[in-house]
């Protein structure tokens, strides 16, 4: 069997299978339930200013 033909089956079924199960991964991960805290402080970056600095994490607790 070629190297071609041999790296083309492999592609085809178990590298489909494992970046699907990456990609679902990556999903569950971003919507996870305690990530929208850390998702809306990164969001809030470029609405911070210079003379008034976004409060820290520890002073919103």
């Amino acid at each position: 069997m070629e190297e071609y033909t041999l790296l083309r089956q492999f592609a085809d079924s178990w590298m489909l299978l494992l970046l699907f199960a990456f990609f679902v991964g990556i999903v569950i991960w971003v919507f996870r339930p305690g990530a929208s805290k850390e998702y809306k402080d990164t969001a809030n970056i470029p609405f911070r200013h210079q003379d008034k600095p976004a409060e820290s994490k520890e002073a919103r607790k």
